[in-house]
Parts: structure tokens; sequence; C-alpha cells
């Protein structure tokens, strides 16, 4: 069940990188709300996550996640550049995750 708590941890760490953005720096009421709230639930699903798994594997996992997560909606939804670098690095973060999970079990 950790897992599923860090999974969900770390897709609001997705949405809370996104309405922060779309706050304007905390100058627009809706997404600064969203964003406080969604920060307050991940942060509370990731610390219910590491009761049970390492404190380096959740928290690489939960920013992972969030950082993956976090580029590909810039580019979907933000019209972000995509480059073969930063695709790169995109995989290397995945690559990193997958070892990490692996070297967890």
């Amino acid at each position: 069940m950790a897992w599923v708590y860090l999974v969900a941890a770390g897709i609001l760490e997705i949405v809370w990188a996104f309405t922060m953005k779309q706050s304007n720096g905390f100058t627009r009421l809706m997404p600064t709300i969203i964003t406080v709230v969604t920060m307050i639930g991940s942060f509370g699903l990731l610390s219910v996550a590491m009761r049970t798994l390492p404190l380096g594997t959740a928290y690489t996992i939960w920013t992972g996640i969030g950082a993956v997560g976090a580029f590909v909606v810039g580019i979907m939804v933000l019209g972000e550049v995509v480059s073969p670098m930063r695709v790169m690095a995109a995989v290397l973060i995945v690559s990193g995750l997958v070892m990490m999970k692996l070297a967890t079990s």
C-alpha cells in the first residue's frame, strides 16, 4: 500500500507544480488554493509512504514522478520546448526511478 500512497503523492506533486505555475507567483486565488491543498496532500501521502519505505527510496521516487510529470505537462499543456537533451534527461530520471524501485524490492 505504501507504493500506492507514494505514486499518489507524486501525482499530486505534478498537480501542485502545474498550478503553482498557473498561480502567477501566487497572485491568482484559485490556482494558489489548489497549489496549497495539493502540496499538503502530497506531503501527507509521502509521509505515510515513508512509514514503510526507506527515506532515500521514497523521496527519490516522489521527486522523480514530480519532475518527469511536470516535464510532460509542460510540454503537452504549456507548449514548452522539446529537445533531445531534455528528453534524454527525462529518460535518465525514469531509469534511475526503475533502478531505485528494483533495489528496494
